[in-house]
C-alpha cells in the first residue's frame, strides 16, 4: 500500500509488523515483571485516531492497544503514518470479541478504567500506578453499553471552556500521560 505526501526522499521496502493475537499478549504479560499498562480502543474508527494514539502509547510506555476486529479502524499505512514508527514498537490486538477479552484481563487482575463525560471521579482522582487498562470509546459515540459495564471506574477530563469533548486522540494522551506522572511517581 503506498502512502503519498512528505517523504524527504527515503525509501525503504519494509515489512509490516505482525499484528498480536489474543494470546500473545497475555503471554506477554504474564512474563513481564511490570503491571500491565494497556490501552483499549472501543470502537475507534478513524485511522488518524488510531495512529495518533499508537503514538502516545509509544512515548508513555503502554505495552499494548487493543480494538474490537469489526467496527474500528486498522493499522494501515495511513495509521502507521500517523504513528510515526509506534505502530513498530507497541503491539496492536485486535479481538474478536472485546467483552470476552476485558473480563480475561479482569480476571488477571488488569484494572480497567473507562473515560465517560458524564462520570462523577476526574482522572486525577484514579489509581493508574498497578495493573489498569485505560478504555477509551469512539468519537463521537463513546463506549459501548457492555464495554463500559466491564470498567471498574469512570473518569472523565474536567473541561472548563465551553466545549464538552475532546478528539479521542487528544483524550487519550491526557489520560495515558496522567497515568504515566502517577506511575513515574
Amino acid at each position: 500500500e503506498r502512502v503519498g505526501g512528505v517523504h524527504q526522499g527515503v525509501v525503504a521496502e519494509v515489512e509490516a509488523s505482525r499484528e498480536w493475537t489474543e494470546d500473545d499478549l497475555l503471554a506477554q504479560l504474564a512474563g513481564s515483571d511490570k503491571p500491565p499498562f494497556l490501552l483499549v480502543l472501543d470502537g475507534v474508527t478513524d485511522p488518524h485516531n488510531l495512529g495518533a494514539c499508537m503514538r502516545t502509547c509509544d512515548a508513555v510506555g503502554v505495552q499494548a492497544v487493543i480494538a474490537p476486529k469489526d467496527k474500528s479502524a486498522s493499522l494501515t499505512a495511513v495509521a502507521r503514518k500517523v504513528a510515526c514508527g509506534a505502530a513498530e514498537s507497541v503491539p496492536f490486538v485486535r479481538v474478536t470479541n472485546l467483552a470476552r477479552f476485558l473480563r480475561t484481563l479482569k480476571d488477571q487482575g488488569v484494572w480497567l478504567i473507562g473515560a465517560a463525560g458524564e462520570a462523577e471521579v476526574t482522572l486525577y482522582q484514579a489509581d493508574f500506578k498497578g495493573p489498569v487498562a485505560l478504555v477509551m470509546g469512539a468519537e463521537g459515540a463513546g463506549m459501548r453499553r457492555l464495554t463500559r459495564e466491564h470498567c471498574d471506574q469512570l473518569i472523565n477530563i474536567p473541561m472548563l471552556g465551553q466545549v464538552d469533548s475532546l478528539n479521542v486522540s487528544v483524550a487519550t494522551g491526557v489520560c495515558l500521560y496522567e497515568a504515566l506522572r502517577q506511575r513515574l511517581g
